[in-house]
C-alpha cells in the first residue's frame, strides 16, 4: 500500500510538482482536484501533456477523487488541491495522509493572511484558516513548505503569527 501526500497549489500541477516533489516522494500516482478544470478537456490536457509517462495522473472532481482515494494503491500518490476549502470533502478518504503541505495560493477576494517562502507565497482567508485549523484538530500533520529542500514551517507556528 503506497503512501498519501497532499499539496495545497493553485497551479495544481505544474514544473515544481514534477521535477521536485514527485522523484523526492516516491510518487507514482498524481490526483488533481478541481472541479472546474475536471469538467473542462482543454484544461485537463494542458495540465496533464508536460506529466513523463511514468507517473499514472488524474484530473477529478471532489467526488471523483473520494471514491479513487478509496481504492488501494500500489505506489505513492500525491494529491493536489488549489484551495484547502477542498480538503474538509476529502478528509475521510486521506486517513493514510503523511502529511498536508501548503504550497503556493495567489492573492484573491478574501485573502487577509500571507506566509511567504523563499519560493513562493501562500494566502489564506478566514474560512482556509478555519479549514485547516481542524485538519490539524483531526491529526493531519500540516506544513508550509515550497520545495522539498527549502525549509517548512508547521501550522502551528504560522498559526501563532495570525
Amino acid at each position: 500500500m503506497g503512501k498519501v501526500y497532499v499539496r495545497v497549489d493553485d497551479r495544481l500541477i505544474h514544473g515544481q510538482t514534477i521535477v521536485a516533489w514527485c522523484p523526492t516522494l516516491g510518487i507514482k500516482e498524481i490526483i488533481g482536484i478541481d472541479d472546474e478544470s475536471a469538467k473542462n478537456p482543454t484544461l485537463k490536457s494542458i495540465m496533464t501533456m508536460s506529466v513523463p509517462s511514468g507517473y499514472k495522473t488524474h484530473i477529478v472532481t471532489t467526488g471523483e477523487a473520494v471514491a479513487l482515494l478509496g481504492a488501494p494503491s500500489a505506489g505513492n500518490r500525491l494529491v493536489i488541491v488549489k484551495f484547502p476549502s477542498v480538503l474538509p470533502h476529502i478528509a475521510g478518504a486521506l486517513k493514510d495522509c503523511e502529511f498536508i503541505m501548503l504550497g503556493n495560493i495567489s492573492k484573491r477576494a478574501g485573502s487577509v493572511h500571507k506566509l511567504g517562502g523563499a519560493t513562493g507565497i501562500f494566502y489564506l482567508s478566514e474560512q482556509d484558516v478555519q479549514d485547516i485549523d481542524n485538519l490539524v484538530t483531526q491529526g493531519f500533520t500540516v506544513n508550509f513548505q515550497q520545495l522539498p529542500n527549502t525549509a517548512k514551517t508547521s501550522w502551528n507556528s504560522f498559526r501563532k503569527t495570525i
